[in-house]
């Protein structure tokens, strides 16, 4: 099973709010999700993200694969360096 990390959209039209999941390729963008490890918001001031660090890099260890924007927003908040520190210490 192909597992990715992708944005699911939610919110009001033209109101955008995004929660970061955890999902099965084949899914559709809002269908069914394994996990939901974070959320975004675009329309605050400044842009609005949250992500379980802990969760994030057990399924990156996985083997999920994050979307361009996920792995973008990862990197903001900082999610690859301490995936890279944890590689590091074991």
């Amino acid at each position: 099973m192909a597992v990715k990390i992708r944005l699911r959209r939610m919110g009001a039209k033209k109101s955008p709010f995004y929660r970061i999941v955890v999902a099965d390729s084949r899914s559709p963008r809002n269908g069914r999700f394994i996990d939901e490890i974070g959320y975004y918001n675009p329309l605050t001031e400044p842009k609005t993200i949250k992500v379980d660090d802990e969760k994030a890099m057990n399924w990156l260890n996985n083997g999920a694969k994050p979307t361009d924007t996920v792995e973008r927003l990862f990197k903001e908040t900082g999610v690859y360096e301490k995936l890279s520190d944890n590689n590091v210490q074991e």
